[in-house]
């Protein structure tokens, strides 16, 4: 039988409270951290969106269409896509405003509810930006990348500096890199990066004494308005992380690009040890509930052997950065049995 889904808070106790020690400006204490407080206590309160009583300087940020400057400890911030989302409250500032992924109720509920509270809705991840609500906001700066908003970053800046790294997904360690450059921040970046390095480390020693280390990790998602069910291979979030992890791949999935399609009559290459599939969109509209049903479904081993299970997309395809990648990781060692 396949285990109890893990819940978000249960895989937060489960990164240990030394995991993020140092992620914000005090050390946490010893109850579940929850990553990005804004006063490094755990709690996950929201950051005062108000100016900082001591002013400082200006920041100059190598940003994709190049230099841009920032004021100096922002906190005033609107992030446009999942990315700076996921590195603006990793970092400790809960954002005046964020766009959500458009077949998306919300934001990503990896989040605490409390934090997300305090963030207004400005439309719609890679629409053309609302001008007049971005501008109410007041912000200080916008982040987002020309993957998203490359024909927006012009009208953007005439509402405030805007950073935008290249692209997403794969790179979003880099990324993470400006986003703290541009929140001045480069103290707590440096403590979230080490962070990674102990799960990481915790979780390779896991997966080794465990016996999972050799899991061939199969991750299929279903998108609405797509033809074809997405296998995703090694250049995309997850895929990176399991990379981090060493954890193996099947073949067909072990290239490098970001992902392969197949149909759902055909589903030999979305076969693994362990496989984890999500959809975006209405399951009805994406393919999920038609192919799940398939013979060619039902027909693929790790379904046979109950080794198939569902994952949040907001999370696993979704959750690009430091906070997503441990929650990712907690949730697949669980899986595998390696927690």
């Amino acid at each position: 039988m396949p285990p109890p889904p893990l819940s978000r808070r249960a895989a937060l106790a489960g990164l240990g409270a030394a995991l993020l020690t140092g992620c914000g400006p005090r050390a946490l204490p010893a109850g579940p951290p929850l990553p990005g407080a804004a006063d490094g206590t755990g709690t996950g309160a929201a950051t005062p969106a108000t100016p900082s009583p001591s002013p400082r300087p200006d920041v100059t940020v190598p940003a994709a269409e190049g230099p841009v400057t920032v004021p100096g400890g922002a906190v005033r911030v609107i992030t446009l896509d999942t990315a700076g989302l996921d590195s603006a409250m990793t970092l400790g500032i809960t954002p005046v405003g964020a766009a959500k992924a458009p077949l998306d109720t919300a934001l990503p509920a990896y989040w605490p509810a409390s934090r997300l509270a305090a963030v207004t809705l400005v439309g719609d991840i890679g629409a053309p930006p609302d001008t007049a609500a971005l501008t109410a906001l007041r912000p200080q700066l916008v982040l987002t990348n020309l993957a998203r908003d490359a024909e927006h970053t012009a009208a953007l800046q005439e509402i405030a500096p805007t950073v935008a790294t290249r692209t997403t997904g794969a790179t979003w360690k880099e990324d993470f890199q400006l986003h703290a450059t541009a929140l001045d921040r480069h103290g707590q970046a440096a403590a979230v990066v080490a962070a990674y390095g102990r799960h990481l480390d915790q979780a390779r020693n896991a997966l080794s004494s465990s016996g999972t280390a050799g899991q061939r990790i199969s991750l299929v998602r279903f998108v609405e308005g797509s033809p074809t069910v997405r296998l995703y291979a090694r250049q995309n979030f997850p895929g990176s992380v399991l990379a981090d992890l060493g954890l193996p791949r099947p073949a067909p999935q072990n290239t490098d690009r970001f992902d392969t399609g197949t149909t759902p009559d055909q589903l030999a290459a979305a076969d693994g040890d362990l496989l984890l599939y999500a959809g975006y969109g209405s399951p009805d509209r994406n393919g999920l509930h038609t192919t799940l049903a398939s013979p060619a479904w039902q027909a693929l081993n790790a379904v046979r052997t109950h080794r198939a299970f569902p994952v949040d997309d907001q999370l696993w395809f979704q959750g690009i950065g430091y906070t997503g990648a441990h929650f990712l990781i907690a949730e697949l060692l669980y899986l595998l049995g390696a927690n």
